[in-house]
C-alpha cells in the first residue's frame, strides 16, 4: 500500500492513501500516486452559489465563487451556505458566530489542498456545524477526481463540523472518507495563489483570510474583477476571463492595457499597485504562451513580458525589496541575458544589500564596472 504519513497536533495521528483528511495540523511526506482522469461535475443552475473574498497579508487578492451540490448533499451544502452568510447566529458549542468571515486558511499543502473553516480557534482544532457540534457523512456520491473541489474535513466517520478543504489536484485516496459537496466556479487562480504561499509546518507564513463571504444570488455579478478605480475591467486571473487565449493579438492587447495601468500607478509612485498590474499582465501572457506553446507565439509575447518584469524590478528597487528585485532581474535575464536594464537594476539591488563585489555590470567589451550611485 502506498502511504502518505502525516503528523498533527489534533486530533489524528496518521494519514495514508486509505485514510482521511482530518481536523488538525499536518506535515506531508510526498510520494507519487497515479490519479484517474478528472471528471467534470455537472453544474446545476438551481444549486446555491457562495463566495469568499480572500485577503493575503492584509491585501485583497480576489474572489472565489463556489457551486454547492445541494441537489446531491443538501444537508452538507446548507451547512456551508449558512456559514458563508452567518445567518444562524451564535454556535452552541463554540460560543462564536457561525460565520466564515475573518476565518483563516490555516493549513496549506502544495499539490494537495488548502484547508480552512475553523472560525473558533483558527488553527484547525475548532469549528462547529450549524446543526450542533458535528453531523453525519451524508453520502460519498462525488469523488475527489479534480482540482477545485470542496470537501469536508473531519476527525473520522460522521464528525463533520465547519472545516473544509479545496483540492488543488485529484485526491482519489480520500474517496469514501470525505464528503465532496461543491466545486470552484470562479477564482481558481486565487486557490492557486493560496496553494503557492510560503508555509511553516503547513501553516501559511502570511495570514490568508476569508475577509468577506456570502451567497451569490441570481443576477449578481461574479465580482471577480476587483474594482480598484484604475479602469481595469479584466478578471485578475486568466482562468476567469472570456479572452480567447489562442488569439495572440487579443491577449497582447489585454496585457498592454493592464501594463499601461501599471505604468500609471508607477508614475503616481504607487509601487505596490503597479506590481500587481504587471503581475496580472504576466499571468495573461503566460497563459497564452502555455496554450500555444510555439516559438513564434513566444517571440511575439516576449517583449511585453520583458517590459513587465523589468518594471516590476524597478518598483521593488523603489520599495527597497532588494532580494525580490534581484529575482525579477534574473527572470528578465532568462529572456534576454544581455538586457542592460536588467543588469543595471540587479547591480542596484546588490548594492542595496551591500554586496558590492556583486554590484558589477558587464560592458559591451566584456569588461566590468561597479555601479555606485543608487
Amino acid at each position: 500500500m502506498l502511504q502518505l504519513q502525516l503528523y498533527e497536533r489534533f486530533p489524528f495521528t496518521e494519514y495514508s492513501s486509505d485514510s482521511s483528511i482530518q481536523t488538525g495540523s499536518i506535515s506531508l511526506i510526498k510520494i507519487k500516486m497515479s490519479n484517474p482522469t478528472p471528471v467534470a461535475k455537472p453544474g446545476n443552475a438551481d444549486n446555491p452559489r457562495v463566495f469568499f473574498d480572500v485577503d493575503i497579508g492584509g491585501e485583497r487578492v480576489g474572489r472565489i465563487v463556489f457551486e454547492l451540490f445541494a441537489d446531491v448533499v443538501p444537508k452538507t451544502a446548507e451547512n456551508f451556505r449558512a456559514l458563508c452568510t452567518g445567518e444562524k447566529g451564535i454556535g452552541k458549542s463554540t460560543g462564536k458566530p457561525l460565520h466564515f468571515k475573518g476565518c483563516p486558511f490555516h493549513r496549506i499543502i502544495k499539490k494537495f489542498m488548502v484547508q480552512g473553516g475553523d472560525f473558533s480557534n483558527q488553527n484547525g482544532t475548532g469549528g462547529e456545524s450549524i446543526y450542533g457540534d458535528k453531523f453525519e457523512d451524508e453520502n460519498f456520491h462525488y469523488k475527489h477526481d479534480k482540482e477545485g473541489l470542496l470537501s469536508m474535513a473531519n476527525a473520522g466517520p460522521n464528525t463533520n463540523g465547519s472545516q473544509f478543504f479545496i483540492t488543488t489536484v485529484p485526491t482519489p485516496h480520500l474517496d469514501g472518507k470525505h464528503v465532496v459537496f461543491g466545486q470552484v466556479l470562479k477564482g481558481v487562480g486565487v486557490v492557486k495563489m493560496l496553494e503557492g504561499m510560503e508555509t511553516k509546518d503547513d501553516n501559511p507564513v502570511k495570514p490568508c483570510i476569508i475577509a468577506e463571504c456570502g451567497e451569490h444570488k441570481e443576477g449578481d455579478k461574479w465580482g471577480i474583477a476587483l474594482n480598484d478605480g484604475s479602469g481595469d475591467t479584466y478578471p485578475d486571473f486568466p482562468e476567469d476571463s472570456d479572452v480567447d487565449f489562442k488569439d495572440t493579438n487579443k491577449v497582447l492587447s489585454v496585457a498592454e492595457d493592464v501594463k499601461n495601468i501599471g505604468n500609471n500607478f508607477f508614475k503616481a509612485q504607487n509601487w505596490q499597485s503597479a506590481i500587481k498590474k504587471y503581475s496580472k499582465a504576466l499571468r495573461y501572457l503566460e497563459t497564452c504562451g502555455n496554450i500555444l506553446d510555439d516559438d513564434s507565439a513566444q517571440k511575439k509575447l516576449e517583449p511585453t513580458a520583458l517590459s513587465c518584469i523589468l518594471n516590476t524590478a524597478a518598483c521593488k528597487l523603489k520599495l527597497k525589496l532588494w532580494q525580490e528585485a534581484i529575482e525579477s532581474c534574473d527572470e528578465a535575464l532568462e529572456l534576454n541575458q544581455a538586457n542592460t536594464k536588467a543588469l543595471f537594476r540587479r547591480a542596484q539591488a546588490w548594492q542595496g544589500l551591500k554586496e558590492f563585489n556583486k554590484a558589477m555590470v558587464p560592458t559591451l567589451h566584456g569588461q566590468k564596472y561597479t555601479f555606485i550611485s543608487l
